[in-house]
């Protein structure tokens, strides 16, 4: 469907049968691999390719795009499935959140049919993976003032700049570039997305040092005169903003599947150890201190998933889902804390023992709070669009 098509959203209260054996398949696909292979992987500091393949092979990276480029033909919702039971299975994977996530939804939206063909299948069939650039040093939430530009000599755009925190960078094929090409007459920059080669001459990277036991790492780029063909620029010149938001709000709801995961694979561990566990004549889960923490997450959590289910919803009827993607993205991280939290303290010690798989998955659960926005511009954004209240930045 283009971004101008418009359908009434279909916002399921009860799970079809279809959407049942989606997450059974996918949840039963990635427990045989598991927590154990995910801290592995983490140990070892590479990526979970065995997964990653199985996935792809599943035909499950690409349920949401055109079935004419070797989709699924679905949409967002059935994404967000397969993230969610990725992460419940214990092993949550951020790139199914950009990768698929934002650039192949990105590239269905505004990608010629010449991109299509060459990056849209790779993405269905997972032979491909692609990072996305738009964070900075001085332009972490403030996209307008973005400081890495793009000066376009004849058939080719010249980069120069910096970016920061950008996942994935060392196992990617292509990173998606957010760049400024030149500047409205207010001051605000116009920006112009660019599908740039990791290893072009010019672009050096600097790993950055971070707590999260989670496989993607994290990096510093350098642009030094980079050349980019012309016929990587995704949209129009100048008008990237708009065609990035198409890829930033599946971001945010992706983001709440994610923390729907890590939330429910929490849940389930600490309420079959508060059944298991006694310590005097009865099981932990019988005392109100245990039971009530875990009866409030599992109303979070709840709360919060339907949220991102009605965001979803919005996003595939084509409707404007950049307030509902905001709360689902918010309730979710929310909600990923709590009920992981409440496991860890379930647990008692345990809860800090690796062999319990809980407090491993801190970190990226509390992670969700900060990016890929902050639990900060998501009350901005609230405060502003919907309640319509002065502008406070």
């Amino acid at each position: 469907m283009s971004v101008t098509q418009q359908a009434e959203p279909v916002l399921r209260l009860v799970m079809t049968e279809e959407e049942r054996a989606l997450r059974e398949t996918v949840f039963s696909l990635t427990a045989a691999f598991g927590p154990a292979y995910y801290e592995k992987a983490n140990r070892e500091k590479r990526s979970p390719v065995e997964l990653w393949s199985a996935l792809a092979d599943g035909g499950f990276l690409g349920v949401h795009l055109p079935e004419e480029y070797g989709g699924g033909g679905m949409g967002l919702q059935e994404l967000t499935a397969v993230l969610e039971e990725t992460g419940a299975a214990g092993v949550p994977l951020l790139g199914l959140l950009v990768s698929p996530g934002i650039i192949g939804t990105i590239l269905s939206r505004h990608g010629t049919q010449e991109q299509k063909d060459k990056w849209l299948r790779r993405i269905a069939d997972g032979s491909m993976k692609f990072s996305f650039g738009l964070t900075e040093p001085n332009a972490g939430s403030n996209s307008h003032n973005l400081e890495t530009t793009a000066v376009r000599q004849g058939d080719t755009y010249v980069v120069n700049g910096q970016k920061y925190y950008i996942s994935g960078v060392d196992e990617c094929d292509l990173i998606c570039l957010v760049v400024r090409t030149g500047r409205s007459a207010n001051g605000r920059g116009e920006l112009t997305l660019l599908m740039v080669d990791p290893n072009a001459p010019g672009l050096t990277r600097q790993p950055i040092e971070t707590v999260l036991e989670e496989p993607e790492k994290q990096f510093t780029l350098f642009f030094d005169n980079v050349e980019v063909p012309a016929e990587n620029r995704v949209g129009e010149e100048g008008k990237g903003l708009r065609v990035a938001f198409d890829g930033l709000n599946p971001e945010r709801i992706l983001s709440a599947a994610v923390s729907l995961g890590v939330a429910r694979y929490a849940l389930d561990k600490a309420t079959k150890y508060a059944r298991d566990r006694k310590v005097w004549s009865t099981p932990i889960g019988a005392h109100q201190a245990i039971a009530h923490p875990l009866a409030e997450a599992k109303v979070k959590y709840d709360l919060a998933r339907f949220a991102m289910q009605r965001a979803a919803a919005l996003y595939d009827a084509g409707l404007d889902a950049g307030e509902a993607s905001n709360i689902a993205k918010l309730a979710a991280a929310e909600a990923g804390v709590f009920c992981l939290d409440r496991a860890i303290q379930t647990h008692g010690g345990n809860g800090v023992a690796r062999e319990y798989q809980l407090a491993n998955y801190w970190f990226l659960a509390r992670l969700q709070l900060i990016a890929p926005v902050s639990r900060e511009m998501i009350l901005n954004f609230i405060s502003e669009h919907t309640l319509n209240l002065p502008r406070s930045y």
